[in-house]
């Protein structure tokens, strides 16, 4: 494999194990990150099976499952019925498989400390502007200020879903800002009526929804956290903030009362971040010299639960194409070709059902607790939406080389041995 010269922007997740893989494989690496010092962005997050296998072949996991904590059901009810309307099991057919619920700090940190054990070159304070071609079919990086870096055989793009080194491409994409975002905040996590290795939501309708995830340590040293999310439409950010924390508090808890435990915790709006969602799927991920990965590539909302880990999987399938094929170009659409099917299958499927339970539609809500939700419990639907979660509807790992994660060791981050109870 020829030795290239690369340049990594972001370290995000994605930016991160490429780096990592890129660099292990023998090619020059340079990360740019726009902050003064690399750090993680938002709440917990889930780890599947499929983004275990990444981190796994990257050497992390057994760091990474000393902070998460196993999941081992998706579980919701709606208010006021009390109807179950979402019972998924990760162990549907006894293989003793889970996720993994982390909080962000914890797997960056622990991908980041990969990358500055490994030597890989960081410079930081490098807002990227944008990417131009150069002789040779290499490319050069132009930064905020108008300085040039490079000549690279290869720019990978992992700056997010606003990287201005995939505006071009995300022009033609057919972008979208969905219509419901959600308040994130983490918090201590208390036990008590909560199950310790499931994602719990309560939902009024579509409109309403509220959620709680156990993510484990941010720190080894520290205490174990939750996150707490409530549903909000993308532009009632500025009309919450305004009706006050108390008038929230009251509707949460006529919601789910159990909460207040979280709740009396909250003591200022700042606690609370507004995550916004955005739908888009690059038809082609890669351009001259550039490869776009994770949210640069693709992005929808988080109802599945499968951003990071489609990101990872971005990162070890560009690594695998660049082992394979010489030319830049053939290993660009190797990658793509590799990604592909996976990519649109899951975004899809959450542009479909995203809505049945974050809308304003009253129908939906209906659909969802009067026939999906009865469909669910039939064979084989139990274990299509099993597989569903775990990333593995279509599993991408063989073609990517990567064996399965260790599961019986997974199921056991955390204390987690046992199946969680409702």
């Amino acid at each position: 494999m020829p030795e290239r010269e690369i340049a990594v922007v972001g370290c995000g997740p994605a930016g991160l194990a490429a780096a990592l893989f890129l660099h292990r494989d023998g090619h020059r690496v340079t990360m740019f990150e726009q902050f003064d010092a690399p750090r993680p962005v938002g709440s917990g997050l889930m780890l599947q099976p499929t983004g275990m296998a990444v981190l796994q072949a990257l050497g992390v996991a057994q760091d990474i499952r000393a902070h998460g904590r196993a999941i081992h059901r998706m579980f919701g009810k709606a208010v006021p019925s009390g109807r179950t309307v979402l019972d998924v099991a990760y162990d549907n057919d006894g293989k003793g498989r889970a996720g993994l619920a982390i909080h962000r700090s914890a797997l960056f940190g622990a991908l980041f400390a990969a990358v500055e054990g490994d030597g890989v070159a960081i410079e930081t304070s490098r807002r990227m502007a944008a990417v131009e071609p150069l002789a040779g079919g290499r490319a050069g990086i132009v930064d905020a200020t108008g300085r040039r870096h490079g000549p690279f055989d290869l720019v990978v793009d992992a700056g997010g879903l606003r990287s201005p080194l995939s505006d071009d491409a995300r022009s033609d994409a057919g972008l979208r800002r969905l219509p419901f975002g959600a308040l994130w905040a983490s918090l201590d996590w208390p036990g008590g009526p909560f199950g310790d290795h499931q994602l719990e939501q309560r939902y009024r309708r579509a409109d309403v929804m509220v959620g709680v995830l156990p993510v484990g340590k941010p720190a080894l040293s520290g205490r174990d956290q939750a996150a707490f999310f409530w549903s909000l439409p993308a532009d009632a950010h500025e009309a919450w903030l305004d009706a006050g924390l108390e008038r929230w508090k009251s509707e949460v808890r006529a919601v789910w009362p159990e909460t207040d435990v979280f709740l009396s915790q909250i003591g200022d709006p700042g606690q609370l971040t507004m995550a916004r969602y955005y739908h888009f799927t690059l038809p082609h991920p890669y351009g001259a010299a550039v490869a776009h990965i994770g949210d640069s590539a693709h992005a929808t909302s988080p109802q599945l639960g499968q951003g990071a880990n489609m990101a990872l999987l971005d990162a070890a399938a560009l690594a695998a194409a660049l082992r394979d094929y010489p030319e830049i170009d053939q290993a660009l659409a190797r990658y793509a070709q590799l990604r592909r099917l996976h990519v649109r299958l899951y975004q899809a499927i959450s542009l479909v059902f995203t809505p049945f339970y974050q809308s304003a539609n009253p129908l939906l809500p209906l659909l969802r607790d009067r026939l999906l939700w009865p469909l669910s419990r039939v064979p084989p639907a139990p274990a299509l939406l099993s597989a569903l979660v775990r990333g593995q509807l279509i599993d991408p790992l063989p073609a990517l080389g990567l064996g399965a994660p260790d599961e019986a060791a997974l199921r056991r981050s955390r204390g987690g041995g046992e199946p969680a109870d409702a």
